[in-house]
C-alpha cells in the first residue's frame, strides 16, 4: 500500500477510537455502562519512501526531488517523532491504532513494548537482539574484534493524541539495504553504526509471512489482550 493511503487509513481509524473513547466517556457521564473499546494492529509493505518526522532534518536525505522522481522514491513529512527512515518491500512496517489508556498512559513505556515485541521476535529466529540507550529501536550488539558495527534492524517512530497511537515500527526483514544509503538513517551517522535484516542475521531469506504471526502473537503478549480478527 502506498504511503499517503496507509497515513489516511491511519488518520480514520485513529479518529473513530478516539471518537469512541468519548461516546464512552459520556454514556458514563450519564450512569449507562461504557461501550466496547476496540484497538487495531495494520501490517503494510509500502513501495519504496522516505519518510522525515516533525524532529528531523531534511539534510538528512541525500537526494534532491529529481534524483528522487528518478530512482523510484517518494518522500513524505510526517508528524511523528524521529528523523528520517526509508521503507519498502521487504520490510514489516506495523501501525498499532491503541486507546493507551486501555493499558497504560505512559508514553516511554509504549515505545519500550514496542521494541520488546521486535526483540522477542528477533530470538524466535535465534537472533539476539537489544536496546540501545542512546537510540530508539532495536539493536544487534557490535563486535570490535570482528570490525562488526553496531547494527538497527527496526526503526521506530510514533505519535500520539488523546493517548492514541499513530504510526509503529519499521523492521527491516528482507529489504534493499541499499536505499539506506540514500539517507542518514534516523539522523545517526556514527561510523561504528549500520542497518541491517532479520534476512542478513539469519543467513536466509525470510519472507514477512514468517514473521507477522509472531509479531501479532508477541504483540498480544506485551499488551496483554486477546485479538478479535477481522480480515478486509
Amino acid at each position: 500500500m502506498g504511503y499517503q493511503q496507509a497515513w489516511d487509513l491511519q488518520t480514520e481509524l485513529h479518529a473513530a477510537t478516539v471518537a469512541r473513547k468519548k461516546a464512552n466517556r459520556e454514556r458514563v457521564k450519564a450512569g449507562e455502562p461504557a461501550g466496547e473499546q476496540f484497538h487495531h494492529l495494520l501490517f503494510v509493505e509500502h513501495p519504496p519512501v522516505y519518510t522525515l518526522g516533525k524532529s528531523g532534518s531534511l539534510h538528512h536525505l541525500l537526494l534532491d526531488e529529481a534524483q528522487l522522481e528518478a530512482q523510484g522514491f517518494t518522500f513524505h513529512r510526517i508528524n511523528r517523532g524521529g528523523d528520517i527512515t526509508y521503507h519498502g518491500p521487504g520490510q514489516l512496517v506495523a501501525y498499532p491504532i491503541l486507546d493507551l489508556e486501555e493499558f497504560f498512559t505512559d508514553v516511554h513505556k509504549y515505545v519500550r513494548c514496542l521494541e520488546e515485541v521486535v526483540i522477542r521476535t528477533c530470538a524466535d529466529f535465534g537472533v539476539y537482539a537489544e536496546r540501545d540507550p542512546g537510540f530508539t529501536g532495536v539493536w544487534l550488539p557490535g563486535d570490535p574484534a570482528r570490525r562488526q558495527a553496531r547494527r538497527k534492524i527496526c526503526a521506530i517512530g510514533v505519535h500520539l493524541s488523546r493517548w492514541t497511537t499513530l504510526h509503529g515500527f519499521a523492521f527491516n526483514v528482507r529489504p534493499n539495504l541499499t536505499h539506506f544509503g540514500n539517507i542518514v538513517p534516523c539522523g545517526i551517522d556514527d561510523t561504528d553504526r549500520a542497518v541491517t535484516s532479520l534476512s542478513v542475521e539469519v543467513g536466509r531469506p525470510i519472507e514477512l509471512e514468517e514473521v507477522k504471526p509472531l509479531v501479532k502473537r508477541h504483540i498480544q503478549d506485551v499488551f496483554d489482550f486477546f485479538w478479535r480478527e477481522r480480515t478486509t
